[in-house]
């Protein structure tokens, strides 16, 4: 296991948990602390697309006010999807663990097999690494002990989808302003957009699917 390795797997389960406790601890806490990650979210998306949109002023004003629009639409979703009752705070923490699965896969399936890229926005995205990516998603499935029914299935690939397109979007910004992270405050990963890019697509995805009442 390569230093690097370490580092994600050691930072990853020290987010996990602490996103758990706030989510647990109270409501209004733990909106504090979305609202906190999410505009350091925001800071690392002005600061990536600088080196390429500054020249376009236009484009950068614009491309920055998304940002701060879709930030404040995922604060909207965490909210609705946080509730008000310890069922929903469970239902939250499971959506995290799809996407904290869907990410771990793509990264050891990516490692460990390789083989041939997904997409030339990303090229250190392989088929395998998607493959892991859906494939690990289920896991939750069995540690919450949840059905292992078709629909089940369905929203945990569906998730998976969004976190892996999340991290693609990314991918693309960051290859487009030559820039190989968003940041430095994670170890291991990089900036919070860097670790996070899957879950903020997730979860309006899930909240969409949510009020359709699709799942």
């Amino acid at each position: 296991m390569t230093k690097d390795l370490k580092k994600r797997i050691i930072t990853s389960i020290l987010l996990f948990i602490f996103a758990i406790l706030c989510i647990l601890i109270n409501e209004i806490f733990f909106l504090f602390i979305a609202f906190v990650v999410l505009f350091l979210c925001v800071t690392e998306w002005y600061k990536l697309n600088w080196k390429y949109f500054r020249k376009k002023k236009w484009e950068y004003n614009l491309i920055t006010a998304i940002g701060i629009i879709y930030a404040f639409l995922v604060l909207f979703t965490i909210r609705n999807l946080r509730g008000d009752s310890f069922e929903d705070a469970i239902f939250l923490i499971f959506i995290l663990s799809v996407c904290v699965g869907s990410d771990i896969g793509g990264y050891v399936f990516g490692k460990l097999i390789g083989g041939k890229k997904l997409i030339k926005i990303s090229p250190n995205k392989t088929i395998s690494g998607s493959v892991g990516s859906f494939t690990f998603s289920l896991l939750p499935l069995f540690l919450f002990n949840f059905q292992l029914s078709l629909k089940n299935i369905f929203f945990c690939l569906i998730v998976s989808l969004s976190c892996q397109l999340g991290d693609l979007i990314i991918s693309y910004f960051k290859r487009l302003n030559k820039i190989k992270d968003t940041g430095s405050i994670l170890p291991g990963h990089g900036g919070l957009l860097d670790r996070l890019d899957g879950i903020i697509f997730a979860l309006p995805t899930v909240y969409i699917l949510k009020i359709a009442e699709i799942f």
